[in-house]
């Protein structure tokens, strides 16, 4: 885990074998806090105190340990002392003080205690143990506390409150943000596998740090050279006389792990592994790539890398290349992320070419420790950045990227390419799991977060150049300006195709002047039905454009609209159009970005015009869903998991238990197993019944989910009787007798975990035609009254709901309703692996659940990352 100050640590539970570890601790710990501690002088531990501490249950007594370097630095404990109450204590050696080890292992008790039936902290606490009193009152825990005999009593109840995951989602954000600041502001940069050959990777490291004007400090480290490229060369890092930030790695991966023991050795901040032969060269590599992220983590290093390009700052007053990369970009308001190092060079070279300029990239290779989170939270406070892009080829937790996105997108765009969309796919280098959950939720996770969801970088470059430049739209009304009709003619084409309704439309003519294109922009820019220009322009023969451009470049710094252009064709920031940047960026706010084709720029428009629709929704989270219970629920499954730790599916009784914990009612249905058991189900009923195949039948036999016969008398029983009879062969399972709903839409609702993407859920018409067209709509809980509406909005059946052709309504509030409870069932329930509402009748008068089925299993991943801080472990596969 991070550290307040970015640097790792390691939290494991106590062992006796800890005993020696625990004494060594203890002795490094002042008599004050001993004190603090134990309430009197103790300055050794007995060996019965060892043994007390070191030997716990893991249930009733938990203990952890932290520790760098693997030392032990802090110690955390608590003790059941009644029923659902536990006393809580912790010591941190007097030099790691600060650093938030206390809160850190307060947030992991908690959670163990919630996992184990523990629901309140209590504490005894010195009134001068100002420290612990206030990790106690900054947790965002309700404390509550007396004095007895001098001493200071606390209480406090550890479920996760709104409160406490704000705060513990504020620290995890400062320790993050602080981790990248390491490597991105670096005062000194050691090389370590620099060569005096000038075609070896660390030579070519040297060089782009001198010539890249690198503010800082640089040291080369080769161990069989006195200087490399005239500077001092040292046999390793621990000989260099200054401190050192961050070490570049360049020598073989064999020798990566004793680099980093040097580096920890040193103090190093941070290391940057350029090296290859890690997890993309197969099994031994990927072992070799999971020792080496341990090991740095547990010597307090974060890692970029393996097999990566390396990172660049452009800062005026750090001007940092550590990279393989020889193009520097200019500086800029867009941060890049990359996670391949062989298009790292690609991509810098077609920034340059466009003009767009970066304030810092950084590429992850293997991303086996520094992820794009990290940059995302370390981008969401740089002021140097206003646009984030991302290169994404696999996504190493997508809940906390969901869960960070959709704060930081609320402040600057996020722009991401993913390869592998299509598959889901994973390359080889990326140690991490393969997300199963299918691909449309996966978009939809983006789309929810306000991520700008590309399909490819010269996309990703459009709407990039767009934004850093230019002001987002109020709207999807867009003005064309040209001095060609067929540009015009296939910009309106375009522009309706991607969703924009084009407002205005000005043909100057081919011979039109600067000045005619001045008035027309004008006019355009000043029409309140207008909310962004398109400004088309081909030069006539013998003329360069350079009056227009001006035009151009004037009316886009001063117009609070956003204006794009073709201009010449060009693709970028060209010259002509950039406006003079006071902060020595490439191109200035207000400059005007160019597309080579009409379709390009609408394109990106459009995907601007949406995101500023994202930002200008009006969510406030609509009315608190009542009736959810979801305590009892989670007691339930408990009890099922219990007698079933396999897992197993419901029963249409437990299932209609389970659902009813939500709020949501499932019509009583009768089983039968004969034409006379249907005949007295129907009487009990009141008639007006269908008879139909039962779940299990239907799970062997999916065509059956949608036959059924409706029945008013006994003659019509015994015909459907022996109908579906006839219909069911090869399905075992009875019939049931449900009474018959009334007229409507039938819809679909369903849900399901992803071990590693978490929860989905899922809105259709229910019917075999939606499977084949796969009109279905995901969403990732919790949904919003505003989210769910938009769900139920989002399918192409959705008419059908609102008086197609003439049909009558139905209560789409109550659709809306039941997507929230189903969506908030699957955030609350992870045992619940599946759960499907297959058939809900909707009318005008509400919603009918007339069938569902759930399936539950023991809990893999308990999302314990949404109520402590953690760093993701190396993966497995």
């Amino acid at each position: 885990m991070l550290l307040r100050d970015g640097r790792t640590a390691h939290l494991r539970p106590i062992v006796p074998e800890d005993a020696d570890g625990l004494v060594q601790f203890y002795a490094q710990v002042s008599d004050e806090s001993k004190y603090y501690r134990f309430f009197a002088p103790m300055p050794t531990l007995s060996e019965k105190d060892v043994h007390r501490f070191t030997h716990v249950d893991h249930q009733d007594r938990v203990a952890f340990v932290l520790t760098v370097a693997e030392r032990i630095t802090a110690v955390g404990r608590y003790d059941v002392i009644e029923r659902g109450e536990a006393e809580v204590a912790f010591l941190v050696q007097d030099g790691h003080q600060g650093r938030g080890m206390g809160q850190l292992l307060l947030e992991h008790l908690a959670q163990a205690g919630r996992e184990r039936g523990v629901h309140r902290f209590v504490a005894e606490v010195l009134p001068d143990n100002q420290r612990m009193i206030q990790v106690f009152r900054e947790q965002g825990y309700q404390v509550t506390g007396g004095w007895d005999e001098g001493v200071m009593h606390l209480e406090f109840d550890i479920d996760p409150t709104d409160t406490a995951i704000g705060v513990m989602q504020a620290r995890e954000h400062r320790a993050e943000a602080a981790s990248i600041e390491a490597f991105l502001s670096a005062r000194s940069v050691a090389i370590i596998g620099a060569s005096r050959r000038t075609d070896t990777i660390g030579s070519v490291l040297v060089r782009n740090l001198v010539l890249g004007d690198y503010g800082g400090k640089v040291y080369v480290v080769n161990p069989a050279a006195g200087s490399v490229s005239g500077m001092p060369a040292y046999p390793t890092v621990g000989d260099i006389p200054d401190e050192v930030d961050v070490a570049i790695v360049a020598v073989p991966a064999d020798a990566v792990q004793d680099v980093v023991l040097d580096c920890a050795a040193k103090g190093v901040q941070g290391l940057i592994v350029i090296s290859s032969g890690f997890a993309e060269t197969g099994d031994e590599g990927r072992q070799r790539q999971r020792r080496l992220v341990g090991l740095a983590r547990s010597y307090g290093l974060r890692l970029i890398g393996p097999n990566c390009l390396g990172v660049i700052n452009t800062a005026a007053d750090i001007s940092l290349n550590a990279s393989l990369s020889p193009v520097m970009p200019g500086r800029g308001r867009a941060g890049f992320f990359c996670q391949s190092g062989a298009l790292g060079t690609a991509i810098l070279t077609q920034v340059r070419n466009r003009g767009l300029g970066l304030s810092t990239f950084v590429s992850a290779g293997n991303r086996a420790d520094v992820s794009g989170n990290d940059l995302l939270q370390y981008w969401e406070e740089d002021d140097a950045t206003e646009v984030i892009l991302l290169y994404l080829e696999s996504i190493g937790n997508p809940r906390k990227f969901s869960r960070i996105a959709r704060r930081v997108s609320r402040s600057k765009p996020i722009i991401a390419v993913r390869s592998g969309r299509s598959t889901q796919g994973v390359p080889m280098g990326q140690m991490v799991h393969t997300i199963a959950a299918p691909q449309e939720a996966v978009d939809e996770m983006f789309r929810q977060a306000g991520v700008i969801q590309v399909d490819t970088l010269d996309e990703l470059f459009d709407v990039a150049q767009l934004l850093a430049h230019q002001p987002l739209p109020g709207g999807s009304r867009v003005a064309v300006v040209g001095n060609s009709d067929a540009l015009g003619l296939l910009a309106a084409d375009a522009a309706t195709a991607a969703g924009l309704t084009v407002a205005r439309s000005t043909s100057l003519g081919s011979d039109a002047t600067a000045e005619d294109f001045e008035d027309a922009l004008d006019a355009a820019i000043d029409d309140d039905l207008v909310d962004s220009v398109l400004a088309l322009y081909i030069p006539p023969l013998n003329a360069g454009g350079e009056a227009v451009a001006d035009v151009f470049a004037a009316v886009g710094e001063q117009s609070e609209k956003p204006l794009v252009s073709t201009f010449l064709g060009r693709e970028g920031v060209p010259e002509l159009l950039r406006v003079p940047d006071l902060a020595g960026n490439t191109a200035g706010r207000g400059s005007v970005p160019s597309y080579s084709s009409v379709e390009d720029a609408v394109r990106a428009l459009a995907r601007v015009v949406g995101y500023a629709a994202w930002l200008a929704r009006d969510d406030d989270g609509g009315r608190s869903l009542e009736g959810i219970d979801n305590v009892a629920a989670g007691r339930m499954l408990n009890r099922v998991l219990k007698d079933s730790p396999e897992g197993r599916e419901l029963t249409f009784e437990e299932v209609g238990e389970l659902l009813g914990h939500y709020g949501i009612e499932v019509w009583d249905r009768i089983p039968v197993g004969s034409l006379d058991e249907a005949v007295s189900a129907a009487e009990r009923l009141g008639w007006d019944v269908v008879l139909k195949a039962t779940a299990e039948s239907m799970r062997q036999r999916p065509d059956l989910a949608h036959v059924w016969r409706q029945i008013d008398d006994a003659e019509e029983m015994r015909d459907a009787w022996e109908s579906l009879t006839e219909l069911t062969k090869g399905a075992t399972g009875d019939f049931v007798v449900q009474k018959n709903a009334a007229p409507g839409v039938p819809v679909a609702i369903g849900g399901i975990e992803d071990p590693f993407f978490g929860p989905a859920i899922w809105f259709s018409v229910s019917g075999p035609l939606t499977d084949l067209v796969g009109d279905r709509a995901y969403r990732i809980p919790p949904l919003t009254a505003l989210d769910a509406a938009e769900t139920v909005r989002a399918i192409k059946a959705a008419p059908l709901l609102f008086g197609h052709r003439g049909s009558e309504p139905v209560d789409v509030a109550a659709v809306e309703d039941l997507v929230r409870r189903v969506a908030q069932l699957k955030n609350d329930l992870m045992q619940v692996c599946a759960v499907d509402l297959g058939l809900v009748h909707a009318t005008r008068d509400g919603v009918s659940v007339l069938n569902a089925t759930a399936r539950v299993e023991p809990v893999v991943d308990p999302r314990s990352d949404w109520f402590v801080r953690r760093l993701n472990a190396p993966s497995e596969v």
